[in-house]
């Protein structure tokens, strides 16, 4: 892949060799954009995790105290819940006639909505569409918080871009948007703080050795830079 003269401009400023401490990394960020559009600045993280055994899956949420800087459409389908799901201002609510419409492909995952939230009660009837939801990573889970009674609250913080889920992928990576760069450093800085904190705790009891092997923060059209850890 040929990258053009402002990403090769900016890999050149690059020190080789050199681990860049975070505020280091959000510093290089924000100074040098490469893009015309307001990019959005990236974790990508390597963990221990093995990646076949399901009881060393890392996974977990994070409240980003000055949110991701993204606007999310978010979905929720409940029995119970419609009148505050519709009060927080959810993008799509329904019961069983929104699991059907997603069936139908009516309403399309990762399009029309970019989270899904269930009420307990109904996570029975979205075993259909699981196959469906599943590899686009939208299916609900009490781990990810998204099976919650707790819909308005939950809405309303997804909505400002200030609750986040993460988990590892099946290369033991994970990739976390924490903010843009038009945000200021001490706002990634603690952006990221809540995200590292939440990592940390997500450690699986089963995974042995070190959590974190390697970080690199970038930004949607730039390099990537590696961080100390």
């Amino acid at each position: 892949m040929k990258h053009g003269k402002k990403y090769r401009a900016v890999v050149e400023k690059i020190e080789a060799g050199k681990e860049y401490t975070p505020e280091e990394a959000f510093q290089f960020l924000t100074e040098n954009k490469i893009a015309k559009f307001d990019e959005a600045v990236e974790v990508h993280v390597r963990v221990g995790a093995n990646p076949k055994k399901s009881d060393e899956m890392v996974r977990s949420t994070a409240v980003l105290p000055h949110g991701t800087g993204r606007l999310l459409k978010v979905a929720v389908v409940t029995a119970t819940k419609e009148k505050e799901a519709k009060e927080a201002e959810a993008d799509i609510v329904g019961g069983e006639e929104l699991i059907e419409d997603i069936k139908t492909n009516k309403v399309v995952p990762g399009t029309d909505f970019h989270i899904l939230l269930a009420t307990p009660e109904v996570m029975p009837k979205l075993a259909s569409i699981a196959k469906i939801l599943g590899p686009k990573g939208l299916m609900p889970s009490p781990k990810s918080e998204t099976v919650t009674p707790k819909i308005k609250e939950t809405v309303e913080m997804l909505k400002k871009g200030k609750k986040v889920s993460f988990k590892n992928d099946d290369t033991s990576n994970i990739h976390q948007v924490i903010g843009k760069v038009s945000f200021t450093k001490e706002q990634l800085l603690e952006n990221y703080a809540a995200f590292r904190e939440a990592l940390d705790k997500a450690k699986p009891e089963a995974m042995k050795g070190k959590l974190v092997l390697a970080m690199y923060f970038s930004s949607t059209m730039g390099p990537s830079l590696p961080i100390k850890l």
